[in-house]
């Protein structure tokens, strides 16, 4: 028999029961249990549960070029790259996180057409361009923080339900040599919309939103070799939907937003783990937030995010720590956010994403790439 799983009769969303028995009661987690073996697909589970049809289909596609030339990235109000698309997820997602380990794009958790939260967790292989699904989360969660580190693929926090409710300081490690998960002793502060990031070997976990919807400074570091958090100095500017994201042996926490879209901020702050302190970098191009950031050619990128005139922002976007400059590159094919954007050194991989202000989901997989010797500014 696989895990059991409560389906909350409000919300329709599949809640673990017996692999974390330790974990407080999660809201609404009653009802008639079900059983759900992790090796079966996501979408029977949520079928035999809630008697809804989703497919989930493991195939390949096409890759389909979007604008790489360099001279139309530059008509674009662009310096550069190109985007390209790959075979879709199978399944429309938003606020879904992701990471790169092992060679693999794993795609994890996040909103579903017919669900606010999901364990679901998909693995991509660039090499074959197919999706397949993997163990699921233990429990179902948008807005998770999400990171590799050592092989290993770290999710953190998250919300239960739309809009920031239910935030869990819960933390999971997946090893995908075995297609499972294991707890990892909680935050102290429980939060979604989190920043994560890897420096050192620690994982970082910065700002976000907590349990009264209010936005945190918090800024704890999970040692997997100890197996324990400890706090650090907090983001002077508490925010949450704010992409975080290490370079140069320091973290940059890039824009966010203080409450609503309408508090989105072009605050640019920079850890440096030598002095446990906080400095200004520069202002993002613009405010926003719920976009996504990389590090690419020794580059951080910024792409996507909401809300820019009623749409999500597609501007693209690379900051150079050296020179502490930003520099504008090829716009994003349609704006998003709620996405994360992760890299293999080749190519960075955007899966998912919300298509609109608010709300909304896609399937699409998109790719950016730079040439080998990024242009400057």
């Amino acid at each position: 028999m696989g895990a059991r799983f409560f389906l909350s009769p409000g919300s329709g969303v599949l809640r673990p029961d017996v692999e974390f028995r330790a974990m407080p009661p999660l809201d609404n987690a009653r009802g008639k249990p079900l059983d759900c073996d992790p090796g079966r697909r996501f979408a029977a589970c949520a079928a035999a549960a809630a008697c809804a049809v989703l497919v989930v289909t493991t195939f390949a596609h096409p890759s389909t070029t979007l604008g790489v030339s360099r001279a139309a990235a530059e008509g674009q109000g662009g310096s550069g790259g190109g985007w390209s698309s790959k075979a879709p997820l199978g399944v429309l997602r938003a606020e879904v996180a992701a990471a790169f380990a092992g060679g693999k794009l794993y795609a994890i958790a996040g909103g579903l057409p017919m669900a606010e939260s999901s364990t679901l967790v998909q693995e991509y292989d660039p090499k074959t361009d197919r999706w397949r699904e993997r163990a699921p989360l233990p429990m179902p969660l948008s807005h998770v923080g999400v990171a590799a580190l050592n092989g290993k693929v770290y999710a953190v926090g998250g919300f239960q339900k739309n809009v920031h409710l239910y935030a869990q300081p819960y933390a999971f490690e997946y090893d995908p040599a075995r297609n499972a998960w294991r707890a990892l002793p909680w935050m102290k502060s429980a939060r979604g919309s989190v920043g994560i990031t890897v420096l050192a070997g620690k994982l970082h976990a910065i700002g976000g939103r907590g349990i009264d919807r209010v936005t945190v400074g918090t800024h704890e570091v999970f040692d997997p070799t100890t197996g324990k958090w400890t706090e650090a100095a907090p983001l002077p500017q508490p925010r949450d939907h704010a992409p975080t994201v290490a370079a140069d042996g320091k973290i940059h926490v890039l824009g966010g937003r203080f409450d609503a879209t309408a508090d989105n901020t072009d605050v640019h702050s920079v850890y440096d783990p030598a002095t446990n302190a906080w400095s200004s970098g520069p202002f993002l191009p613009e405010p926003r937030s719920g976009g996504a950031a990389v590090l690419y050619h020794d580059r951080i990128l910024l792409m996507g995010g909401e809300c820019n005139a009623g749409k999500p922002f597609a501007q693209n976007e690379a900051y150079d720590p050296k020179t502490m400059k930003w520099t504008p590159l090829a716009p994003m094919p349609s704006g998003r956010h709620g996405f994360y954007a992760v890299s293999d050194g080749q190519a960075v991989y955007v899966a998912g994403g919300s298509p609109n202000c608010g709300g909304g989901t896609s399937e699409t997989l998109m790719l950016f790439t730079l040439p080998s010797t990024p242009s400057t500014n």
